[in-house]
């Protein structure tokens, strides 16, 4: 199964990013369950930063770094426990917040023996990163204090897409983005399989290409190739666009690219094979310049089963 989030790169991360949260907030809980504390991980901050000593619900929220009313809830869920109970400040105007002894000898347990395992834990976690995440955490909350993403978002044009040359990082995304579609479809046939599988052994080293299109935000989403199949002849093959990147017409731009790169490689004839239900893409291959071709189709056809439309590039 695809991972949604995954495919949709940078323009998913917060949602990846709650979905991480999740998934080691329900480890932490179960660490507090069973160290006997009636707590849930949400509450754990709340009593870090009471331990030193009262605090107003905007001290709380400053401290967290979360908003006023979310502060106020929990606030109100401890309270309930017993945890937490309000006091009055020297002037006699301002609510604070303060750990009652119950409370407080909470937060003495969860600091000797629940934040220290699940923090080895989570640094055992974080040394299979290779980097300090820590750090690159930290650097994202100061760049977000600086401006939102919608601030970002909205000085930010999503049509400026971009080429990139193949490169052997890049043969995770060429598989991927192509068995997608096929299977969707059809299905992969062995032809498929042995060229998505070995794209520098299949596509690049006899002299062809593969380039690929990227879209701010949302990463890789394209894939085409030149597969020399002759002296001068080349198969515009293996071309898909993930949906993630429907309406901005990333496959247009793609393939506009990739026949400029055959004609200044030289190819005669430049051709591709396809299947009339991919009507959309048929469109665009007529559109920049493909037309149908019997002589194709007697020629190179029999290389895929699922093949009944053959086209020929004609220069303009």
């Amino acid at each position: 199964m695809r991972d949604v989030m995954a495919d949709m790169g940078p323009s998913f991360l917060g949602s990846r990013l709650k979905r991480l949260g999740e998934r080691m907030q329900a480890g932490a809980a179960s660490v507090i369950t069973d160290a006997g504390l009636p707590l849930q991980p949400g509450h754990m901050a709340i009593l870090a930063a009471l331990r030193p000593g009262p605090l107003a619900i905007g001290q709380l929220a400053e401290a967290i770094g979360t908003s006023q009313p979310g502060v106020t809830r929990t606030i109100g869920q401890l309270a309930k426990l017993g945890v937490v109970e309000d006091v009055r400040a020297t002037d006699q105007r301002t609510r604070l917040v303060a750990l009652t002894s119950q409370g407080a000898e909470m937060a003495s347990r969860a600091a000797s023996s629940i934040w220290p395992r699940v923090g080895q834990a989570a640094e055992e976690l974080l040394a299979s990163t290779g980097g300090d995440f820590m750090a690159q955490l930290t650097a994202v909350e100061a760049a977000l204090a600086e401006a939102s993403i919608a601030q970002r978002a909205a000085r930010l044009n999503p049509a400026n897409l971009r080429l990139r040359e193949f490169e052997d990082s890049l043969a995770r995304d060429f598989h991927d983005i192509n068995a997608e579609w096929i299977e969707t479809m059809f299905a992969l046939e062995k032809t498929d399989r042995e060229v998505l599988e070995n794209p520098r052994e299949r596509i690049i080293a006899p002299g062809g290409a593969i380039l690929f299109v990227e879209a701010p935000g949302l990463g890789v989403v394209g894939a085409c190739a030149l597969q020399k199949s002759g002296p001068s002849s080349y198969e515009l093959t293996k071309m898909g666009v993930r949906e993630t990147a429907r309406g901005l017409k990333a496959g247009e731009f793609l393939l506009q690219a990739v026949i400029d790169r055959a004609q200044a490689m030289g190819a005669d004839p430049l051709y591709l094979l396809t299947n009339h239900k991919c009507a959309a893409a048929i469109h665009l291959y007529e559109k920049l310049g493909f037309v149908h071709d019997a002589g194709i189709m007697a020629k190179y056809a029999a290389r895929y089963e699922r093949c009944d439309v053959a086209m020929l590039y004609q220069a303009a």
